[in-house]
């Protein structure tokens, strides 16, 4: 297979995202044959992440860390903005009401103009009385942001506008989808001996989840979204089918990425992104998938034009992705060793 030049390397600190590029020689090429960009923003144990369509249109998934690093997270993000050449966010879509997904927004909005926020609705997870009660960011600040561009409560099934993606809301407010993905719907062998855990009443519980598909190319994000949901999305039958990239969720704790998701979703070797969890016990990782990627990786690799990620071949700098055909990898340089 031939190889390509890496695209759009990142130079800006703490900007890291896994490197995957598929079919993107260079960026002088027309909208028509650039690749999707995702960018995986290091927010040092939040999320965000930046995915560029091939014209241009951008959707950034959650802001990162609240206080005092919501300005080193603003600053992370904007700098993967520059590095793919764009100066505005189209769509922010925020996951859930927790500080380490939504903290950095005010400071994003100095940073970068948002023209659509996308929320499954107002926090409601129910107050600790054991702890001090900060005002409600989704029903204080939130809507003065959201005021000076357009608001989306999405809801499963719901359809995000994005050129050139077909970006599926699966999950939202504690609701999952109940109509199969295209593709989807068969059986999940998976799902066999495997019990809920206890109810979650937290925000985790309502993630907005999204399947995007771009071509053949799919990547699964779900937030924070925990077990109980996740059966409920993909049991007794698979709604989502398999992905080629699953954005692991909730830090890769094991109360998130039960094994009817995460087994189901790479049943083709499909590839994981995530960290590493700081505390409390990572979550099974399926037999057919060799690795996965943690944030103090610094390695980078190319994937030729007409291949999808395989297994165990990670590493961090933009995701260049096309729509082409499922084939073996051949990586430019594969994550180092030691590296889980």
């Amino acid at each position: 297979m031939r190889r390509h030049t890496f695209l759009g390397a990142v130079t800006a600190a703490g900007v890291v995202a896994t490197a995957l590029a598929l079919g993107a020689p260079g960026f002088a090429q027309s909208s028509a044959q650039r690749p999707l960009q995702i960018y995986v923003v290091d927010v040092e144990g939040g999320n965000a992440v930046l995915y560029v369509t091939p014209s241009g249109e951008t959707v950034l998934i959650d802001t990162g860390n609240a206080g005092a690093a919501a300005v080193r997270d603003a600053d992370r993000i904007a700098a993967a903005a520059k590095d793919a050449g764009v100066t505005r966010i189209d769509h922010l879509i925020t996951t859930h009401w927790h500080g380490d997904h939504f903290g950095g927004m005010e400071e994003v909005v100095k940073r970068l103009p948002i023209k659509q926020f996308v929320d499954h609705g107002p926090n409601e997870q129910p107050p600790n009385p054991q702890q001090p009660q900060a005002p409600d960011f989704s029903r204080t600040t939130y809507p003065m942001l959201y005021a000076a561009g357009t608001h989306m409560i999405a809801k499963p099934g719901d359809k995000l506008a994005v050129a050139g993606l077909d970006w599926r809301i699966v999950t939202s407010n504690g609701d999952v989808l109940k109509t199969p993905l295209a593709g989807a719907g068969r059986p999940n062998a998976a799902c066999a001996g495997v019990q809920p855990q206890d109810p979650d009443a937290s925000e985790n519980a309502r993630s907005v989840g999204s399947a995007i598909t771009f071509g053949k190319f799919r990547v699964v994000q779900l937030g924070d979204l925990t077990w109980n949901k996740e059966l409920e999305l993909m049991c007794p039958n698979n709604r989502l089918g398999t992905a080629d990239l699953f954005i692991i969720s909730h830090h890769g704790l094991a109360i998130s990425n039960s094994p009817p998701l995460v087994h189901a979703l790479l049943s083709l070797q499909g590839v994981l992104l995530g960290s590493k969890p700081s505390t409390g016990q990572a979550f099974e990782l399926p037999s057919q998938v060799s690795a996965t990627s943690h944030w103090p990786v610094s390695a980078r690799q190319g994937v030729p034009p007409g291949c999808t990620p395989s297994a165990g071949q990670l590493a961090l700098a933009p995701v260049h992705v096309s729509a082409l055909s499922q084939t073996s990898v051949e990586p430019r340089q594969r994550v180092p060793a030691g590296v889980s």
